[in-house]
């Protein structure tokens, strides 16, 4: 394109790239680091993304909304059900899709239940899609036997082989982003990197502490609210946070005895957070009971699983 002088133009490209996939595949992994930025909380548990989260890749002439999205599952209560809302939600915003495999797993596995079901949805959408086939730096043969099965089902435009964690063909995948991005003007200003606030951050970085710390069900037991985020000039800021779990005897496996536990998570959570905002703040944690919150509508709403923000 020219302008009237007869100079060169640049056309701006802007678009969604959903990341889906099986719990454990990667995709928070894979998005910070094209972001070179960690937004998205990332533990060696499973379902550890709750909500889909929104990363903003900026260039000259381009701009990449990453969408990671939960692991896929079949819904056992209605949390999870919340969470397969964003996934559905994300497919149907994408402009691009990036179905993300773990190549330890057998990928004959994509076809079972709910990830089965995900992936004919994809098949359907008119958009360019490519497999990336993860953790190819673990096992060889498994990496080619995954490739090999993405191939064949020619559902995908492309099969990359990746390591996310390794930044292993990630230039790969960016370019492919970029190729195939729509012409349209930047959704977001350059120097964003969410749309998210700090609130939403530093509820994540507890609840990936907690994750890392707990145990068994207790984990996915919790949910992190944020009551108040003073920033005070001269002093620390302040941040109240309050833990919800389930059940009374939670609480005390949070806390611990004589407070050791909840001590321990404070420390871990407060260094973490200052590490992200680049400043110092006085961290207050409490916990409550709010008996079978992850089943409760009213109660998932108030804690923010609503899909009213992210209904474009």
């Amino acid at each position: 394109m020219e302008n009237e002088k007869g100079s060169d133009v640049m056309t701006t490209k802007a678009g969604y790239v959903t990341i889906l996939g099986a719990p454990n595949a990667g995709k928070s992994t894979l998005m910070n680091a094209l972001l070179g930025e960690k937004i998205s909380i990332i533990t060696s548990k499973p379902q550890t993304t709750r909500k889909r989260v929104l990363g903003i890749l900026s260039g000259e002439n381009y701009q990449i909304i990453f969408l990671d999205t939960p692991g896929i599952l079949e819904p056992k209560y209605k949390l999870q059900e919340k969470m397969m809302e964003y996934v559905n939600i994300s497919l149907q915003d994408a402009d691009i899709i990036v179905w993300l495999h773990d190549a330890q797993a057998p990928p004959h596995s994509e076809e079972d239940s709910a990830i089965g079901q995900i992936l004919k949805l994809v098949k359907k959408q008119n958009v360019p899609k490519i497999a990336c086939v993860n953790k190819i730096d673990i096992d060889e043969q498994k990496t080619i036997t995954s490739i090999e099965y993405f191939e064949e089902t020619k559902k995908f435009d492309k099969v990359i082989p990746i390591s996310a964690l390794a930044k292993v063909n990630l230039d790969i995948i960016k370019e492919f982003f970029i190729e195939n991005l729509p012409e349209h003007p930047k959704y977001y200003p350059e120097d964003d990197l969410s749309d998210e606030n700090e609130r939403f951050f530093v509820s994540e970085i507890i609840r990936e502490t907690i994750l890392e710390l707990y145990e068994k069900e207790v984990p996915y037991s919790c949910e992190v609210v944020i009551d108040d985020f003073k920033e005070r000039e001269g002093r620390k800021d302040f941040i109240a946070a309050m833990i919800y779990v389930e059940r009374d005897s939670q609480i005390g496996i949070i806390i611990g005895k004589r407070g050791s536990m909840i001590k321990i998570l404070g420390e871990k959570a407060r260094t973490a957070i200052e590490s992200f905002l680049g400043r110092e703040v006085y961290l207050d944690i409490r916990v409550k009971v709010r008996p079978n919150w992850r089943s409760d509508d009213r109660l998932l709403r108030h804690f923010g699983y609503s899909h009213d923000e992210v209904d474009q």
